[in-house]
């Protein structure tokens, strides 16, 4: 008995539970899925409590999934919520140090809660992972003309706007810092750069959106500083 026990209903036995377990982990990774995209439906909607609970779930379910875990920390961002912004961005570095895409998350994450130092070097070391990356030069250059490190801000937010020039955003984040250099002509100059790319910047009201993009309200108020002086 013992024989045939070993010989055929033990193999069958281990070959159920591996069948078992592998199906399992199919329906965690779909389920991950199908809460990953729960969350991010929450979050276009604007709910983001639903959407930071739908997306905990996935992560819980799939741990090993980066993005998820870079999309998590970006809702927690989206919802006010920098510390476990911070938190959850840091685990996925922790796994994957060479991710970009979270060291971007990260860097806007400081950027947002005024840890200007921190954003600076997370957004450095961005810069240095990929040569290409726009989003962390142009971020560079809103950190540094909070600053007041208006040459390397220049020089930031020209390369941004090098590596992504149909976006108006670089431009202006280079004019405010030619503008504070005390180079106000070149700052008309540049964001009439900005204006021929999209010409709502010749609206006063229009320039609140750059909130959206990082911009403090200080900022912003420079910008309109640029606007003002430029109709005049």
């Amino acid at each position: 008995m013992m024989t045939a026990f070993n010989k055929i209903i033990l193999p069958v036995i281990i070959s159920s539970f591996t069948c078992f377990i592998v199906n399992q982990s199919a329906l965690a990774a779909k389920s991950s899925s199908e809460y990953r995209l729960l969350g991010l439906q929450y979050r276009q909607q604007g709910n983001y409590n639903k959407a930071i609970a739908a997306m905990t779930k996935s992560v819980e379910l799939e741990p090993k999934n980066i993005p998820g875990r870079v999309n998590l920390g970006w809702t927690f961002h989206l919802a006010g919520k920098q510390g476990e912004a911070a938190q959850s961005l840091l685990k996925a570095i922790y796994q994957k140090p060479s991710f970009v895409p979270a060291y971007n998350a990260l860097g806007i994450v400081y950027l947002v809660d005024g840890n200007l130092p921190a954003a600076v070097l997370v957004h450095t070391w961005a810069a240095f992972l990929n040569q290409e990356n726009e989003i962390a030069f142009y971020n560079l250059s809103l950190a540094l003309h909070q600053l007041e490190i208006y040459p390397l801000a220049i020089a930031t937010a020209n390369r941004a706007a090098i590596l992504e020039p149909n976006n108006p955003h670089p431009i202006v984040a280079a004019a405010i810092s030619y503008w504070d250099n005390e180079d106000k002509t070149i700052a008309q100059q540049v964001y009439r750069q900005a204006i021929n790319l999209d010409a709502r910047y010749t609206q006063i009201a229009f320039l609140n959106h750059l909130k959206k993009a990082a911009f403090t309200q200080q900022q912003i108020n420079k910008t309109r500083e640029i606007l003002s002086n430029l109709k005049s």
